[in-house]
């Protein structure tokens, strides 16, 4: 202690320059946590102050590994944003430059451009890096190197029943390369089609595009290679004759016909025949395809009961394009949708009260009567409304959208769309469902669950558990009730019989008893 008090102080006062402006950067630190600590003050015996000695001898400068590692930290905030690293949109918000939005601007989505990083700057500390490189044991310290788990600890997680339906759903992914080829090939064919029938003199030269189907739904999974396009026709002062009490059939008959209706010579006792009508536009389609020099392009063959006019195109990719020819009516929607569109609690009455402000489609499906169909009916359709409904899902408006929060909602519909995808693949018995199905029961889930928490993608099994829970009740029940026509029941034996239905229950509760094998067949 005596020699302490000896000490001459000239030591700390010839301190150079350079060495004092280090030892004051890192002092301030030290200095704020002994501010409030009792006893004497240390003074100018900072953790870089000169030791006793040889006064030439450079002084040991220790850094903090907490104060640089935060340095570190703030750097790569101040790179990706507060909110830490940002990530890419899930799904690629293309949209390919043919397409035609629709009328209502809320009906389409905005655009999502992927976030630009600034470059990442050295540390200003020259002993900072060194740190960084070796984490620290102190508790919050964090390194460059932690940002991303040790590759055992995500191959353990992809072991998880969590971890395998995540990746499955990165497999899904539409790949954005893929979508740019894909949507620049259907959108220069659909856009010559669509103008070479307006400007030939023919039944259907008023035709507008209308978008719909899973890729404008942004639910459509493995690749772009199917698209359905809407070429609707407005058809005003039309009166709807319900057909045999479905629901969801009609005969559409004209409430006064116009000198010069080009659609008058379609007419078969009054009643507007959907077969001829669609006869005549596969027909003009087959015409204009032929003209079509510059690509490898085919019609397919009409299938039985189907509205849509099917192309094939070979190159570069396979790719397949239904265009269905629809009916719009401006007027009041039909009764038997009056208690359809159950959202009053999910995304509200006013939301609700909009859509129905919305056309209404009819498209030329034909009723099935016995073993045949029946070729004057046309089926309401409601596509655009679920394009929105699957797009603007959340009870927040700011559900997925970008700095919101998201939901696995649509990752439940895609797991669940492909599984009846693959299954349907290895047994022809399944061959009567269909994607609508899955649509519509996890539309109605949605309604029955409409809070984002219960959607919550950290539980992405537990939920997507729930959903093939509630539809394999469904198919046991025979009671899957369309979205917008509450008494047309998809599940009816007269739409899919029982043994089918049985079926699929077995082959669903095989794949999640069993960690769903069928998913590793990529």
């Amino acid at each position: 202690m005596e020699g302490r008090r000896e000490r001459p102080p000239a030591s700390r006062a010839k301190k150079p320059a350079a060495k004092r402006t280090t030892t004051e950067h890192n002092g301030t630190v030290a200095a704020r946590s002994h501010a409030g600590s009792k006893g004497p003050q240390r003074g100018a015996r900072s953790r870089g102050a000169e030791p006793d000695g040889d006064p030439t001898k450079k002084p040991t400068t220790r850094a903090r590994p907490r104060q640089a590692s935060m340095r570190i930290t703030d750097l790569w905030s101040s790179a990706t944003g507060a909110a830490g690293v940002a990530e890419q949109p899930a799904f690629p918000e293309l949209q390919p430059p043919a397409i035609q939005p629709p009328a209502s601007p809320e009906l389409q989505p905005p655009a999502i451009q992927p976030p630009a990083f600034p470059e990442l700057q050295p540390p200003a500390h020259p002993e900072a890096l060194e740190v960084a490189r070796c984490p620290s044991h102190r508790r919050g310290a964090r390194s460059v190197g932690q940002l991303r788990a040790p590759r055992a600890s995500r191959k353990k997680l992809e072991e998880t029943p969590e971890g395998k339906l995540k990746n499955v759903l990165e497999k899904l992914k539409l790949k954005r390369e893929k979508i740019s080829k894909a949507a620049e090939v259907v959108n220069r064919i659909v856009k010559r089609l669509l103008s070479r029938m307006k400007n030939r003199e023919s039944e259907f030269k008023d035709v507008q595009q209308l978008n719909t189907g899973s890729y404008y739904e942004r639910v459509k999974i493995s690749a772009p290679n199917e698209f359905d396009v809407m070429f609707k026709l407005e058809v005003p002062r039309i009166e709807l004759q319900e057909y045999h009490d479905t629901g969801a059939f009609y005969l559409v008959k004209f409430k006064r016909i116009p000198r010069g209706n080009p659609l008058s010579h379609f007419l078969e006792e009054e009643i507007l025949s959907a077969s001829k009508m669609l006869s005549k536009f596969r027909e003009i389609i087959k015409e204009e395809v032929k003209e079509i020099k510059d690509s490898d392009i085919c019609v397919e063959e009409e299938k039985p009961g189907s509205p849509a006019v099917t192309l094939l195109i070979r190159n570069p990719e396979e790719i397949s394009v239904d265009i269905i020819l629809a009916l719009e009516s401006k007027s009041s929607w039909p009764i038997s949708t009056k208690e359809g569109l159950p959202i009053k609690n999910w995304l509200g009455t006013k939301m609700r009260t909009n859509l129905r402000r919305e056309p209404f489609y009819l498209v030329p499906k034909d009723a099935k009567v016995g073993n045949s169909f029946q070729g004057k009916t046309w089926r309401l359709s409601f596509s655009h409304i679920e394009k929105y409904i699957l797009n603007n899902h959340g009870i927040e408006k700011t559900c997925c959208e970008v700095g919101g929060a998201k939901c696995c909602r649509k990752d439940c519909l895609k797991l669940m769309k492909y599984l009846l995808e693959q299954l349907k693949k290895e047994y022809q018995e399944l061959e009567a469902f269909c994607s609508y199905h899955v649509k519509t029961a996890i539309l109605h889930m949605w309604t029955e669950h409409p809070q984002d928490r219960e959607w919550d993608p950290k539980e992405l099994s537990r939920c997507f558990d729930n959903f093939l829970t509630f539809f394999v009740e469904c198919l046991r029940t025979e009671k899957l009730m369309h979205y917008f026509i509450p008494k047309f029941n998809l599940f009816s034996q007269e739409l899919i019989d029982q043994k089918s239905k049985e079926f699929l229950i077995e082959k669903i509760e095989y794949e999640r008893n069993n960690g769903f094998p069928i998913f590793d067949k990529f």
